[in-house]
């Protein structure tokens, strides 16, 4: 096993390339994170618990239920989005695979996540996507909440496929060589 970096690690093998990608591992903002997760999630506990006591009591039962509907939606998606966060930071993996066929790409928590397959010979414009350092981009991307910033992009069948998120410029420099020239020499084997 190789690594690039702290946090990619890949086996190369005549057959195939295997590449992981993990999360950074900073345990301040995984505590941050994880309060901030446990702390919504009892608000809305409660929020359903007061919905649930309280609401056979007021006087303004039609009122309170549409408030407390519109509460729990607005809960529930940040819940959501906060949950996977937490979720990615703790378990989460990117795992590539390169062979004579396909790329494939995997983004699981734990080992639980869906494998998408995309076929060599279709693969366009392999680039990397550096937000500049002092950018507001920059900045939204690289903040502990946010899952995202995927640096390398392809193009495939008219879609644009990301993946290695969060990567540093370093990281995603030499992740972007090792993939293009697996890529090349596996175009290479096939058309012999």
């Amino acid at each position: 096993m190789k690594w690039i970096g702290n946090r990619i690690s890949y086996v190369d093998t005549p057959e195939k390339t295997t590449i992981i990608i993990t999360p950074e591992r900073v345990g301040i903002y995984k505590a941050i994170i994880g309060a901030w997760f446990f702390m919504w999630l009892t608000i809305g506990a409660v929020m359903i618990w007061a919905w649930d006591t309280f609401e056979m009591k007021a006087n303004m039962k039609d009122q309170l239920t549409l408030l407390l509907v519109i509460f729990l939606a607005f809960w529930l998606y940040y819940a959501v989005r906060v949950g996977r966060t937490f979720f990615w930071l703790m378990y989460g993996s990117e795992f590539l695979k390169i062979d004579k066929i396909s790329l494939s790409i995997k983004t699981a928590i734990k080992k639980y996540g869906t494998s998408k397959e995309f076929f060599i010979e279709n693969i366009d414009k392999v680039s990397l996507s550096i937000p500049k350092s002092n950018s507001l981009q920059a900045a939204w991307e690289n903040s502990p909440w946010i899952r995202g910033g995927e640096r390398l992009t392809f193009d495939y069948k008219g879609k644009s496929i990301r993946f290695g998120r969060k990567l540093d410029e370093k990281e995603a420099k030499l992740l972007f060589q090792l993939i293009t020239k697996r890529i090349e020499e596996q175009l290479k084997k096939k058309n012999k």
